[in-house]
């Protein structure tokens, strides 16, 4: 679960302090206090912390408050609280988080860093990073880019593979009381922000859900699904220092918030992405992740998790709006909370094919489609380079050598596909077959998935001419796909048998090609 402070409040002024933390505040406040040259400090507010950025770092207290989800009331709990933080966020970010520092006071009642006199309070000092080269900001700005969102993925993956597994908590008692949470902060807005009717049809539903998933959400927390995650896991809580993703400011306060299932870790970054319009790298970050991760079997629950993720940042911004936030927060809320709505009424699954030779642009339509088929984040593309490489145990761009392209070693590849689409569109998502299915054998057995599972089929076909084949084949860097200029060639000669796919054109520009498929796909 989301700690509600995902929307920070952000001041300059000093004040606002807890009772007794205002002399700490003031401190922390005054630019003398870090010594000659530190310009103004800067203040930021969340509901549990206010970090004071001066000069080249970034000091972190604890507000002295009580609330459902925490007890921060004394300095022993604080210092408990901060120890814990640069415990865990050294996991991901170990040269932001520096070390702990003491507020002292000396006989004379004078307060100090790490100065003389007893200890009255904690702080996390971190290094300062360059605020716009936080996720959320650049993405206001429209500077995120593909690249930005597969080495993401790729940070996410590695940290959910090293994170210790948890199977104390998750599974379906850990998401029910997310449920029971979201449900007693929806009520706190009823009915000044959420109708009645809303907030309990959304409740009522992510119930269903869990109970339909029950199996499912046990049997990923005893295989292990369940880690020592982030917990808070927002383009908010992401930066890039150089172009390498960070993820910071992990939930550190409750281990049953940050003791969850991967997925419904990531959930929360989808669900961020989705909010703010950019489906293409919601999909994309999707997709990459779960080439490296082999976790197909979770998708039956992210509209669940999707959904939970979305009515906490709904609950959280009413409750800022609530508190004195400005007119807008209300209107977010409400957006957050149909957006919850939305995500539990997925429409039917449905499987399209994309066949090709080599260098027929079928990796290029496949992630140009996949975020407008079905629900937001879109479809699941299942590369057959990218199982093949699975089958053979190594990483998707690894280079493999010629015996890994036998005939058995290629049905297995096939194999594995529709297995993988079987499990994927029978939880109910969508998705999008990439391979070259040059056999009409290939071909028909995709059909004949989508038919046995009721889901509606479309089969495209590229085709280029084999020169412009083989140059696309040549500039490809850093691929999954290890066909070469003269694989392309040699493919010409492939009997193909009966061609029942609808034929597309794919010599010309991608968009072109995009749009042909668009119009077969109705999307």
């Amino acid at each position: 679960m989301a700690k509600p402070n995902a929307v920070p409040l952000i001041q300059t002024e000093p004040g606002g302090a807890p009772p007794g933390q205002q002399a700490a505040f003031t401190l922390l406040a005054d630019p003398a206090t870090y010594g000659p040259g530190t310009g103004p400090v800067t203040r930021i507010d969340t509901h549990i912390s206010a970090i004071f950025l001066a000069g080249e770092r970034a000091y972190k207290i604890k507000r002295a408050v009580t609330l459902p989800f925490l007890d921060f009331s004394t300095p022993d709990r604080r210092r408990d609280a901060c120890r814990t933080e640069l415990e865990i966020n050294r996991r991901t970010a170990p040269e932001l988080y520096l070390g702990l520092i003491e507020i002292k006071r000396d006989g004379n009642g004078v307060l100090s860093l790490d100065g003389a006199g007893e200890t009255i309070d904690w702080v996390v000092a971190m290094r300062r990073f360059d605020q716009d080269r936080q996720l959320d900001r650049m993405a206001a700005a429209g500077l995120l880019t593909g690249a930005h969102i597969l080495a993401l993925a790729e940070a996410i993956a590695c940290f959910h593979d090293e994170a210790p597994l948890r199977p104390d908590h998750g599974g379906q008692a850990g998401i029910r009381t997310v449920i029971d949470s979201n449900a007693a902060c929806f009520a706190r807005h009823v009915p000044a922000i959420f109708t009645k009717d809303q907030a309990e049809r959304v409740t009522q539903n992510t119930r269903d859900w869990t109970s339909r998933l029950a199996a499912l959400l046990e049997s990923r927390r005893i295989s292990g699904r369940v880690r020592r995650c982030h917990g808070d896991l927002h383009l908010g809580n992401i930066c890039l220092i150089g172009e390498r993703p960070l993820l910071f400011d992990a939930i550190e306060f409750r281990e049953d918030f940050a003791c969850i299932d991967t997925f419904y870790d990531l959930a929360f970054l989808i669900m961020d992405l989705v909010a703010r319009d950019l489906p293409v790298f919601a999909n994309r970050l999707l997709n990459r992740y779960l080439e490296l991760v082999a976790d197909a079997d979770g998708l039956a629950a992210l509209p669940l998790f999707l959904s939970l993720r979305a009515g906490i940042r709904a609950h959280v911004l009413a409750e800022i709006a609530h508190k004195g936030g400005p007119e807008s927060m209300r209107d977010e809320a409400q957006r957050y909370m149909t957006l919850a709505e939305k995500f539990l009424s997925p429409p039917q699954p449905r499987l399209v094919a994309i066949g090709g030779l080599s260098g027929s642009g079928k990796t290029s339509l496949a992630r140009s489609l996949a975020p407008f088929i079905g629900n937001p984040p879109g479809a699941l593309v299942l590369r057959s380079d990218v199982l093949r490489k699975r089958l053979m145990g190594v990483p998707p761009e690894t280079r493999l050598p010629p015996e890994a392209y036998r005939p058995d070693v290629t049905e297995a590849t096939y194999e594995s596909l529709m297995a993988e689409a079987e499990t994927v569109l029978a939880g109910g998502f969508c998705v999008i077959l990439d391979a070259v299915f040059a056999r009409e054998s290939e071909r028909a057995c995709a059909h004949a998935l989508a038919a046995r599972l009721g889901a509606p089929f479309q089969g495209l076909w590229l085709e280029s001419e084999t020169a412009l084949r083989a140059g696309r084949v040549a500039r490809r860097t850093n691929d999954a796909s290890d066909a070469t200029p003269e694989v392309a060639a040699r493919q010409d000669h492939y009997a193909l048998g009966r061609m029942d796919w609808d034929r597309i054109d794919s010599s010309g520009p991608k968009d072109a090609t995009q749009e042909a498929a668009r119009r077969i796909l109705r999307i």
